[in-house]
Protein backbone atom coordinates (compact mmCIF):
# COMPACT_ATOMS: atom_id res chain seq x y z
CA UNK A 1 0.00 0.00 0.00
CA UNK A 2 2.97 2.16 0.86
CA UNK A 3 4.66 1.99 -2.39
CA UNK A 4 1.25 2.24 -4.42
CA UNK A 5 0.76 5.49 -2.71
CA UNK A 6 4.15 6.82 -2.70
CA UNK A 7 3.78 6.20 -6.81
CA UNK A 8 0.40 7.90 -6.61
CA UNK A 9 2.15 11.18 -5.05
CA UNK A 10 5.18 10.96 -7.24
CA UNK A 11 2.68 11.09 -10.54
CA UNK A 12 1.17 13.69 -9.09
CA UNK A 13 4.18 15.83 -8.05
CA UNK A 14 5.58 15.34 -11.47
CA UNK A 15 2.01 16.63 -13.25
CA UNK A 16 2.51 19.29 -10.94
CA UNK A 17 5.71 20.22 -12.15
CA UNK A 18 5.07 19.63 -15.96
CA UNK A 19 1.97 22.35 -15.23
CA UNK A 20 4.20 24.70 -14.31
CA UNK A 21 6.90 24.35 -16.90
CA UNK A 22 4.43 25.15 -19.39
CA UNK A 23 2.82 27.92 -18.25
CA UNK A 24 6.62 29.75 -17.91
CA UNK A 25 6.86 29.13 -22.05
CA UNK A 26 5.89 32.33 -22.75
CA UNK A 27 6.42 34.69 -19.62
CA UNK A 28 8.79 36.64 -21.70
CA UNK A 29 6.71 37.50 -23.99
CA UNK A 30 3.59 38.24 -21.38
CA UNK A 31 4.13 42.26 -21.89
CA UNK A 32 3.61 41.84 -26.17
CA UNK A 33 0.25 39.45 -26.21
CA UNK A 34 -2.57 41.91 -26.78
CA UNK A 35 -3.58 44.58 -29.96
CA UNK A 36 -1.23 47.62 -30.70
CA UNK A 37 -1.37 50.95 -32.41
CA UNK A 38 1.55 52.64 -33.95
CA UNK A 39 3.18 55.36 -35.91
CA UNK A 40 6.47 54.84 -37.53
CA UNK A 41 8.97 56.25 -40.35
CA UNK A 42 11.24 54.77 -42.44
CA UNK A 43 12.65 53.83 -46.01
CA UNK A 44 8.48 53.62 -46.87
CA UNK A 45 7.84 57.02 -45.54
CA UNK A 46 5.91 57.76 -42.67
CA UNK A 47 2.92 55.91 -41.69
CA UNK A 48 0.88 53.87 -39.40
CA UNK A 49 -0.39 50.56 -38.82
CA UNK A 50 -2.20 47.73 -35.97
CA UNK A 51 -0.46 44.49 -34.86
CA UNK A 52 -1.09 41.67 -32.29
CA UNK A 53 0.70 39.33 -30.78
CA UNK A 54 -2.10 35.91 -29.65
CA UNK A 55 -1.68 32.92 -28.51
CA UNK A 56 -3.03 29.66 -30.57
CA UNK A 57 -3.10 26.06 -30.81
CA UNK A 58 -3.68 25.78 -27.16
CA UNK A 59 -0.95 28.70 -26.32
CA UNK A 60 2.10 26.57 -28.59
CA UNK A 61 2.56 29.23 -30.70
CA UNK A 62 2.16 33.06 -30.66
CA UNK A 63 0.73 34.57 -33.98
CA UNK A 64 1.70 38.12 -34.76
CA UNK A 65 -0.36 39.29 -37.42
CA UNK A 66 0.48 43.35 -39.03
CA UNK A 67 -1.12 45.70 -40.88
CA UNK A 68 0.21 48.70 -42.08
CA UNK A 69 -0.03 51.76 -44.64
CA UNK A 70 1.83 54.47 -45.68
CA UNK A 71 0.27 57.24 -48.07
CA UNK A 72 0.38 58.35 -51.43
CA UNK A 73 2.88 60.75 -52.16
CA UNK A 74 3.56 62.36 -55.32
CA UNK A 75 6.56 60.08 -56.00
CA UNK A 76 4.96 56.71 -54.45
CA UNK A 77 1.58 55.18 -54.61
CA UNK A 78 -0.38 54.11 -51.62
CA UNK A 79 1.69 51.09 -49.77
CA UNK A 80 -0.38 48.29 -47.71
CA UNK A 81 2.15 46.03 -46.24
CA UNK A 82 -0.01 42.81 -44.39
CA UNK A 83 2.17 40.02 -42.53
CA UNK A 84 1.97 37.10 -40.63
CA UNK A 85 4.53 35.78 -37.74
CA UNK A 86 4.66 32.51 -35.85
CA UNK A 87 6.81 32.03 -32.80
CA UNK A 88 7.41 28.63 -31.52
CA UNK A 89 8.83 26.68 -29.13
CA UNK A 90 12.03 24.99 -30.11
CA UNK A 91 12.94 21.20 -29.15
CA UNK A 92 13.47 22.14 -25.52
CA UNK A 93 10.58 23.99 -25.28
CA UNK A 94 11.93 27.73 -25.62
CA UNK A 95 10.23 30.02 -28.25
CA UNK A 96 13.67 30.08 -30.02
CA UNK A 97 12.18 30.37 -33.74
CA UNK A 98 9.53 32.20 -35.92
CA UNK A 99 8.64 31.97 -38.80
CA UNK A 100 7.54 35.21 -41.23
CA UNK A 101 5.49 35.92 -44.08
CA UNK A 102 4.08 38.87 -46.28
CA UNK A 103 1.93 40.35 -48.79
CA UNK A 104 4.77 40.58 -50.91
CA UNK A 105 6.02 37.43 -51.02
CA UNK A 106 9.00 37.22 -48.39
CA UNK A 107 9.61 34.18 -45.70
CA UNK A 108 12.22 35.02 -42.93
CA UNK A 109 13.23 32.50 -40.59
CA UNK A 110 14.25 34.28 -37.29
CA UNK A 111 16.15 33.11 -33.89
CA UNK A 112 15.04 34.81 -31.69
CA UNK A 113 17.23 36.63 -28.55
CA UNK A 114 16.42 37.58 -25.51
CA UNK A 115 17.77 40.93 -23.78
CA UNK A 116 16.64 43.34 -20.23
CA UNK A 117 13.66 44.93 -21.74
CA UNK A 118 13.77 43.98 -25.46
CA UNK A 119 13.00 40.43 -27.71
CA UNK A 120 15.35 40.69 -30.59
CA UNK A 121 14.94 38.65 -33.74
CA UNK A 122 17.77 38.03 -36.42
CA UNK A 123 17.28 36.14 -39.53
CA UNK A 124 18.79 32.90 -40.79
CA UNK A 125 21.98 33.77 -42.95
CA UNK A 126 21.69 32.97 -46.38
CA UNK A 127 23.92 33.68 -48.93
CA UNK A 128 23.59 36.74 -51.03
CA UNK A 129 20.03 37.46 -48.59
CA UNK A 130 20.89 40.60 -46.43
CA UNK A 131 20.36 39.68 -42.64
CA UNK A 132 17.20 41.17 -40.84
CA UNK A 133 16.18 41.91 -37.15
CA UNK A 134 13.58 42.69 -35.52
CA UNK A 135 13.74 44.34 -32.02
CA UNK A 136 10.69 45.20 -29.73
CA UNK A 137 11.46 47.22 -26.54
CA UNK A 138 9.41 47.77 -23.96
CA UNK A 139 9.30 51.55 -23.07
CA UNK A 140 6.96 51.42 -20.33
CA UNK A 141 3.80 48.53 -19.79
CA UNK A 142 1.80 50.39 -22.41
CA UNK A 143 3.95 51.61 -25.17
CA UNK A 144 6.57 49.79 -27.07
CA UNK A 145 9.34 50.84 -29.52
CA UNK A 146 9.76 48.56 -32.95
CA UNK A 147 12.85 48.54 -35.08
CA UNK A 148 13.44 46.50 -38.20
CA UNK A 149 17.01 46.54 -39.51
CA UNK A 150 18.99 45.05 -42.67
CA UNK A 151 22.37 44.13 -42.75
CA UNK A 152 24.71 42.89 -45.41
CA UNK A 153 27.39 41.24 -43.03
CA UNK A 154 25.10 41.15 -39.62
CA UNK A 155 27.58 43.24 -38.19
CA UNK A 156 26.10 46.94 -39.29
CA UNK A 157 22.71 47.26 -39.38
CA UNK A 158 20.71 50.37 -41.15
CA UNK A 159 17.38 51.10 -39.72
CA UNK A 160 14.65 50.57 -42.32
CA UNK A 161 11.60 51.40 -40.22
CA UNK A 162 11.04 52.38 -36.58
CA UNK A 163 8.45 53.52 -35.01
CA UNK A 164 6.17 53.13 -31.22
CA UNK A 165 3.45 51.64 -30.48
CA UNK A 166 0.78 52.09 -27.82
CA UNK A 167 -1.22 48.82 -26.26
CA UNK A 168 -4.92 49.60 -27.19
CA UNK A 169 -6.10 45.74 -26.11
Amino acid sequence: MKIKLFFVALFFMATISCFGQQSKTWEKWNWLIGEWKGEGSGKPGQGSGTFSFAFNLDEKIIERKSHSEYPATENKPLIIHDDLMIIYPDFSGNPSKAIYFDNEGHTINYTIIYADKSIVMISDKIPNVPIFRLTYTLLDPEIINTKFEISQDGIKFMTYIEGKSKKIK
